[in-house]
């Protein structure tokens, strides 16, 4: 007895590898990791997925190869398990089938077919080599191949159809095995590039630089078998090489022929958006008489040989842009620039240096705007420019500036965005734009803010008309008044709001700064006014102020009050642009391609098979009997379907029956049953 239990507990590796469980649980946990990938977009630059994930979350899903999931090594141990079982499956119940397939049974018994739950008995009048003639005739005429066996007292006429359906078993787990060998092994690049790092013949390339400058260690030979990845060419460009990216760093791969755009097209909605976008590209190859031109878009790729270019995406491709640098500061100096997207500029204030680095440029800006409804609406606002202003100790202030103003509820902007790091969303400043469609009105509003003598003569005017003329104590309140309208408007232009609030904190007591917030806001408020007042006589219309002109005002305010959290010395502002595109395109080399196709085909069929053929067997017992009589036992059995075959069984059994019954000739009988 303990013998026993021990063998039944005993581990069997084969069948534990051949298992349709263990099978199962791999297919679902591969399902599983597919849905990941899917869900989760695939080789990105790490830095976007931290700021998408935050560290914590980025650090656990990078260790869990989420970023890469179809190259992460316990994904190709699964698939390279699946493939171990799947063959062990295979080898295990070959044997068995091919049994199955061959051996008609025909030593069965007539008690055998007594207990099926599909079988019939009767007599026929018929002697036993006619019945059994007969019995040969039906089964064929009925597609079934048959076999016979006589014993002493009885034979026996075992027949059996529908044994494709056992091939649909070997096409099903074989296509399996196909399949995953060309889209886990033979169709898989990354396994390539895992297998040169770990021997040290390559290395991923981390650093921001340009093609030329990237090592050996980091680039793969135009003889690479297998690969996926990208470019983007401006127009009138070519290229040879593509990126491969690799966790936080890439590959260049290099190509064995050169491409070049031609020419970029691109359709939009009237929303702005792209409808569909194609490229005209020209393939050069030493091997090529003439150079291969092509159209590409998407889903219409150009395939050379063994190698597939496919339109994927677009983006800037290095256009112009016209910039002039606005400074916020009259000390310094008003600059003109003219750059392109992706290149880096000096450009210095009285005080600091900067690096300019145009990073992008975007034609068109679908954003969510308010219709004179009030009903949010989207609206295509214009061109804009992104671009990077990093000191000289390498902290970078990232702004997105829209070329055109912006009406926003009656009232129109020049929009700059900025944020301090990528992980942050924009915070935006509004400049008003004046009646000719510039900032320059705004401009020369904070510059006369900014001139002291300009501010104390206005205040020392303005404190004159408002104090009364008494003696001395009337010159020392007139004093103090121009004193504080001059530091007041200078520390909101420097410092904004905050500033003065700070200001108030640190000289006041608690209970006193609510009073003295209030005395602060009115003089500053009145310096402010008094020097718009000013801007518009000079302008020569002080006289005709309408509400459009104190709304600049408004305006004005609360873009100084946020000019000092702004981060540039300068609004530097787009006033120009020549457009170039640039055609991202996927290049891929597939060789495992064909081979997943075959699998799918033999997977598809195997399919087929399985659930639309059954394997049925029909045995027919034949025993001569007095009166030269024989008596008959027909059986029957399918390994699918059996409500179908049940009615088809019904049939054939009244088809024999007839037919035994029969006088006519056995040749005369028909696939129906039918003399």
């Amino acid at each position: 007895m303990q013998s026993s239990v021990s063998n039944r507990s005993k581990f069997h590796p084969i069948q534990f590898l051949g298992s349709m469980n263990l099978a199962i649980s791999l297919l679902v946990i591969i399902a599983i990791a597919s849905i990941i990938g899917t869900i989760l977009q695939q080789n990105q630059p790490y830095t976007s997925y931290q700021i998408k994930f935050g560290s914590f979350w980025f650090e656990i899903f990078r260790s869990l190869g989420l970023y890469d999931v179809y190259s992460a090594i316990w994904f190709l141990l699964i698939l390279a398990f699946l493939v171990l079982s799947t063959a062990t499956c295979v080898g295990r119940n070959t044997p068995g089938i091919l049994r199955e397939i061959r051996h008609f049974r025909e030593s069965i018994q007539a008690k055998s077919l007594l207990a099926m739950k599909h079988q019939t008995h009767f007599t026929t009048n018929l002697p036993p080599d006619q019945a059994e003639t007969l019995t040969q005739q039906i089964l064929k005429n009925q597609g079934f191949k048959y076999r016979s066996k006589t014993e002493t007292e009885h034979s026996v006429v075992a027949g059996m159809k529908g044994t494709a359906n056992h091939w649909g078993y070997w096409f099903t787990h074989i296509g399996l095995i196909v399949i995953l060998l060309g889209a886990g092994i033979l169709d898989n690049g990354r396994l390539g590039i895992m297998i040169g790092e770990w021997s040290g013949k390559l290395k991923p390339e981390t650093r921001n630089v340009s093609a030329d400058q990237v090592p050996a260690i980091s680039q793969l030979p135009e003889s690479n078998r297998a690969y996926r990845g990208s470019v983007d060419i401006p127009e009138g460009s070519r290229a040879n090489i593509i990126f491969i990216p690799v966790r936080d760093g890439f590959l260049v791969q290099n190509l064995p022929f050169s491409v070049e755009v031609k020419d970029f097209r691109v359709e939009h909605y009237s929303t702005g958006m792209p409808k569909s976008f194609e490229s005209d590209i020209v393939l050069y190859d030493k091997n090529l008489k003439e150079p291969l031109k092509k159209t590409i878009s998407v889903n219409h790729p150009l395939v050379y040989k063994d190698i597939a270019i496919y339109q994927a995406n677009f983006g800037d491709g290095g256009s112009q842009i016209n910039l002039q640098l606005l400074p916020f500061n009259p000390h310094n100096k008003l600059q003109a620039l003219t750059g392109n997207v992706f290149r880096n500029y000096k450009v210095a204030s009285t005080d600091k240096k900067y690096t300019l680095e145009l990073t992008d440029f975007r034609l068109f800006n679908i954003n969510d705007m308010e219709n004179a409804n009030g009903k949010p609406i989207k609206r295509n606002v214009g061109p804009s420019v992104n671009f990077k202003l990093r000191d000289a100790t390498g902290q970078a202030i990232e702004y997105q500036n829209y070329i055109n103003p912006i009406p926003i509820k009656n009232h129109t902007y020049f929009i700059s965005g900025m944020r301090s790091s990528p992980g942050e969303p924009f915070r935006y400043l509004h400049i008003p734009a004046d009646a000719k469609g510039t900032p320059n009105r705004f401009i020369a509003f904070l510059t006369m803010l900014q001139d002291t003598e300009l501010l104390r003569r206005l205040a020392q005017e303005t404190t004159r008309t408002t104090l009364p003329a008494e003696s001395g104590r009337a010159q020392d309140l007139e004093g103090q008044m121009v004193n504080a309208m001059v530091q007041l408007t200078q520390t909101f232009v420097n410092k904004g709001a905050d500033g003065i609030s700070q200001e108030i904190n640190q000289r006041f007591a608690t209970d006193k700064q609510a009073e003295a917030s209030k005395a602060y806001m009115t003089i500053l408020h009145t310096s402010l006014r008094t020097v718009y007042q000013e801007m518009l006589r000079q302008e020569g219309h002080a006289d005709k102020v309408t509400e459009a002109d104190w709304d600049f005002l408004d305006d004005s305010i609360m873009a100084i009050d946020k000019i000092s959290a702004y981060g540039s010395p300068w609004f530097i502002q787009p006033t120009g642009f020549k457009h170039i595109e640039a055609s991202g395109l996927q290049i891929t080399r597939s060789p495992g391609q064909s081979v997943v196709y075959f699998g799918s085909a033999m997977l598809v069929l195997g399919v087929f098979l399985l659930f639309y053929v059954a394997h049925r067997r029909i045995w027919v017992w034949l025993k001569p009997i007095e009166n030269n009589q024989t008596e008959i036992v027909v059986a029957g059995s399918s390994n699918r379907n059996q409500p179908e075959f049940e009615r088809y069984f019904e049939h054939l059994q009244g088809l024999f029956r007839k037919a035994m019954n029969s006088k006519q000739e056995v040749q005369h009988v028909d696939a129906a049953g039918n003399h």
